[in-house]
């Protein structure tokens, strides 16, 4: 009896251990989308924080991130003030209500951005160096007041010090010979004599959009003291009100303007760097016009970026999850290796910042648009650092000036969003939605700049849709391991060598392709070679080591090889560790050169006996010819061609991305790996495509309705390859099992009947919601945009309208039927003899119909969704007054403040063409279909 009991634990065991690996991962409230939830003026309330929250749980948001910025014109009697008690009220119950609701809540360490407030003293501000220079001749005595020119600055500036640079080298610190009055007496020795007066001042930056309490200066980032001292209001407003902390803590990009200094700078650096900065004052400021000025500037730019990770981004993390909290970061725009930064929270942060012009046929792209400063090769510094340190998450910052308010579409946001998640993203947090009371009078309350995904605006109606497939692709990306090929190393040294503007150089995300062209087009060329890479900074390849001929890097990631793309500057630490890797197992592939010099200044002589030492190691090189050289265990493999490079190494490529131009990002998993593939190109797949993965069986999981089945598998040329059909926009993920064949229903495949029909006749036209109010059915005949029936308020309108027509058909047994609405605008609700079939709201508006159709007389009816263009449009003809908002108020793309009473009537409704075709769905390829009479039959 008991080895009858034991056998059926194990055998359900089996079976559930099984139907987990052969279904969609379990959901957890991350895989969700999340979103940034503006408290304007923080004029919240319980009763309309509740409406707002539910309405976001309804519509399928997993979480938000609370951040307070500038209020609502004449709406100061509701304002709160950041951390006041009753703002830690509306914060506890906001969490109270989030997780009644099943949601997380999230909040910035601050208001507006970046950090600061009325609690950061002028001591505790963001510094900077401010310079005064005096020339000299030798033989004068100098007599004068030694001063900053600034009034403003003069209030808080101190002189740190004072240098005299002769014309033949020689270097003299004056800064004990100012008196306390200020005055300099120095006589001059034989010579021409360059002063220069470093004096420690304040940037005045304020906390930019702050909220009602947050208004202040920004922080110093570089010191510790006013990090601690700016969280330590956090502490008091917590303990005093009880209330509970957040899931995690916000830092958006950093926008620190003009701080290029910290009060205690020049002994940090001369403790990290060896030597007195002060005594290089000139080279510091002489924008690379010599090899010194240039390892000068590389040590100033290494020692603020130490200063801030470990200041800051250290410190600030540290103190969040000794709370329970998290850290989310956004590390672009820092003066640092962003990489560190990023790998030093807990859930590093990207963001896209524009749109990209996709070449998909049908997605409509609007002429009033920001060029994405966010592409692949950016977003990929924020998943980099969390693969290479083994961070679950990567989130981000998604939406951010797509087009222009007011005109953005669910197909436009989930083309741009399959870009976000084929660059690693797996933890969507939308930018934004702003709070706005239920009894906000239409367009409620807004932002600036966003893509506004909320209740107020009629893509809310059809978003639950595209929510779910967010969802389902976040189950897949957040499960597993990361499983890119190669480890690219960030030249960081280079960079801060090469970018001689200004001493002071950060890495923003606008602009910053212009700023490191050959990093950006070696990432591009490995990518678009069909093999994606991570990124990886010189503290990381210290840390990394070999397993079974792989490089582990510190969070437990593992690839195949490290590229190191013409490198010039390396520090010899760093070179020492890749040969030692190389001694392990691991293959180097060194392109265009071996590295050839050490960065900064000090000790330069030994450091390049080191170097050169280590080099002399390395076999000989040329690297016109691709070759692979045996070290120790493992492999230095050096040339200039990447393809032939990655053949000699034996790393080989995904074909979906090399010759069928698609995206894709590949995980590991238990049973194997996992895909998200997506096609953003005028490119339909209909074939065998090769894997770079073995499997001996493979399901496809489509993310847009749930939907999974087997997929068909073959063997060729000692490849496997899946057949796979994916039309342009279409996304698709499949899961491989290396060793098992599962049994799972099976994969259908379409195979096109020759018969198509367009519904062209017989259409009529209803408003079911609309403002202004719209009634009556409306005779269309033949399909069009509703702002071209005749009817005037229909031009200026946005609502719902629902586009009905009769047809007949002759179903054939055993066929499926493909409905496609041709051009959408902007979301639709397909209905068959009124039974519901879904929402579709991306090209190529595409669903199937079979199951709902009767064999002879059908309905059809199509609830369209439009922008609400038309609408603002005539509110700014008709003089409305809707921006209601304090300090930005609300401006266009170019951030200017601008009217949209000049826009031309945008398309709305179904212009169609609205089509049905008859296919076969199959698992055999060898399955034809022909043409016999009335019929059609395989």
């Amino acid at each position: 009896m008991k080895r009858i009991l034991l056998f059926f634990i194990v055998l359900i065991h089996i079976t559930a251990v099984s139907s987990q690996h052969n279904s969609w991962p379990r959901p957890s409230v991350e895989c969700k989308p999340w979103t940034r939830w503006w408290w304007l003026g923080s004029a919240v309330d319980p009763p309309n924080l509740s409406y707002n929250l539910e309405e976001l749980a309804r519509a399928g948001m997993g979480g938000v991130e609370i951040t307070p910025i500038y209020g609502v014109k004449n709406g100061e009697p509701q304002y709160i003030n950041y951390l006041s008690p009753k703002w830690m009220e509306m914060l506890s119950h906001t969490v109270s209500e989030a997780h009644r609701l099943g949601m997380e809540v999230d909040m910035n360490t601050g208001t507006g951005w970046p950090f600061g407030g009325p609690g950061v003293t002028v001591e505790d501000a963001a510094t900077k160096a401010l310079f005064q220079e005096y020339k000299v001749k030798g033989g004068t005595r100098m007599e004068m007041k030694i001063t900053i020119g600034d009034e403003e600055q003069r209030k808080v500036a101190y002189l740190s010090k004072l240098y005299a640079f002769s014309d033949d080298g020689q270097k003299t610190d004056l800064t004990s010979s100012v008196g306390q009055d200020g005055i300099l007496d120095w006589l001059a020795p034989a010579g021409n004599w360059r002063l220069i007066a470093l004096f420690v001042g304040k940037t005045f930056q304020q906390v930019k959009r702050a909220a009602p309490g947050g208004l202040g200066y920004v922080m110093d980032h570089f010191n510790k003291s006013a990090v601690k001292n700016y969280l330590n209001r956090f502490d008091d407003a917590f303990s005093r009100s009880g209330a509970p902390w957040p899931n995690a803590f916000f830092n958006d990009s950093y926008e620190v303007y003009g701080a290029n200094w910290s009060p205690g700078f020049l002994e940090e650096f001369e403790q990290r760097r060896g030597y007195k900065l002060e005594e290089y004052l000139p080279e510091l400021l002489g924008k690379g016009q010599t090899d010194t000025s240039r390892r000068v500037i590389s040590d100033y730019r290494e020692t603020m970026g130490e200063m801030l990770l470990e200041n800051f981004t250290v410190s600030w993390t540290e103190w969040a999850n000794r709370h329970g909290a998290t850290t989310r970061n956004q590390a672009h725009g820092s003066p640092a290796n962003i990489l560190d930064l990023y790998a030093t929270v807990d859930v590093p942060e990207c963001e896209i910042f524009g749109i990209t012009g996709f070449d998909i046929p049908g997605l409509r792209k609007d002429s009033l648009i920001k060029i994405n400063d966010g592409d692949p090769v950016t977003l990929k510094f924020a998943s980099s650092a969390a693969h290479i340190s083994g961070k679950n998450y990567t989130s981000s910052e998604t939406f951010t000036w797509l087009t222009e308010h007011f005109r953005t579409s669910l197909a436009q946001c989930k083309a741009e969003i399959d870009q976000v998640f084929t660059s690693g993203v797996n933890h969507v947090f939308f930018h934004g939605t702003p709070y706005s009371p239920r009894e906000a009078a239409w367009p409620g309350w807004l932002f600036y700049a966003s893509v506004n995904l909320s209740p107020t605006q009629p893509i809310w109606k059809d978003a639950p849709a595209f929510f779910s497939y967010i969802n389902r692709v976040q189950s897949f990306l957040q499960y597993g391991k990361p499983d890119n090929d190669l480890l690219v190393y960030f030249p960081v040294y280079d960079i801060w060598y090469e970018q001689q503007d200004d001493f002071y150089f950060a890495f923003s995300i606008h602009g910053l392709r212009e700023k490191l062209p050959r990093f950006y087009q070696t990432v591009e060329k490995i990518r678009t070679g069909g093999r994606d890479v991570d990124y990886i900074s010189d503290r990381f390849i210290r840390s990394s080591s070999v397993e079974n001929g792989l490089i582990k890097t510190a969070g437990g990631a593992t690839y195949r090889a490290l590229v190191l793309p013409a490198v010039r500057f390396m520090p010899h630490e760093t070179l020492e560790k890749i040969y030692e890797l190389a001694t392990e197992g691991a293959k180097i592939i060194f392109v265009d050169q071996y590295p050839g010099d050490v960065p900064g200044l000090n000790d330069l002589s030994g450091r390049r006996q080191k170097f050169m030492r280590l080099i002399s190691r390395f076999p000989r090189a040329d690297f016109q010819k691709t070759a692979r050289k045996k070290t120790g265990k493992g492999e230095f493999i050096t040339g200039t061609d990447y393809p032939k490079l990655f053949e000699t190494a034996k790393i080989g490529h995904e074909s979906f991305v090399q010759e069928f131009r698609g995206q894709l990002v590949r995980r590991k998993n238990e049973t194997g790996h996992h895909y998200f593939f997506t096609l953003l190109t005028d490119n339909e797949i209909d074939g065998w495509v090769p894997l770079a993965v073995e499997a001996r069986s493979a399901m496809f999981f489509n993310p847009m309705d749930g939907k999974s089945g087997k997929a068909l598998l073959r063997k060729e040329k000692g490849k496997t390859e899946v057949y796979m059909q994916l039309k342009p926009g279409e996304s698709v993920v499949l899961k491989t099992f290396a060793h098992d064949d599962v049994v799972v229903p099976e994969w259908m495949y379409s195979r096109d009947s020759g018969k198509e029909f367009r519904i062209t006749n017989g259409w009529s036209l209803e408003f079911m919601e609309s403002e202004p109010a719209i009634r009556g059915v409306f005779g269309i005949d033949s399909l069009m945009s509703w702002t071209e029936i005749g009817e005037e308020r229909a031009k200026r309108n946005t609502g719902t309208a629902r586009y009905r027509v009769k047809f007949t058909i002759n179903k054939v047994p055993g066929r499926e039927y493909l409905l496609n609405l041709g051009d959408v605008r902007e979301s639709a609700c397909v209905y068959v003899n009124g039974r519901e079939v879904g929402t579709l709201f991306a090209v190529p508006f595409t669903t199937r119909i079979g199951r709902y159709l009767n064999n002879g007389e059908n309905l059809l009816e199509i609830d369209v969704t439009n922008l609400p263009a038309n609408r603002i449009s005539d509110y700014d003809r008709r003089g409305v007054q809707w921006r209601i908002f304090n300090d930005i108020n609300v401006v266009d793309v170019n951030y200017q403040q601008t009217l949209y009473d000049k826009w031309e009537t945008v398309p709305s409704g179904l212009p169609g063409p609205v089509t049905v075709k008859e296919v076969l769905l199959t698992h055999d390829l060898s399955d034809s279909v022909v043409y016999l009479g009335n019929g059609f039959q395989p």
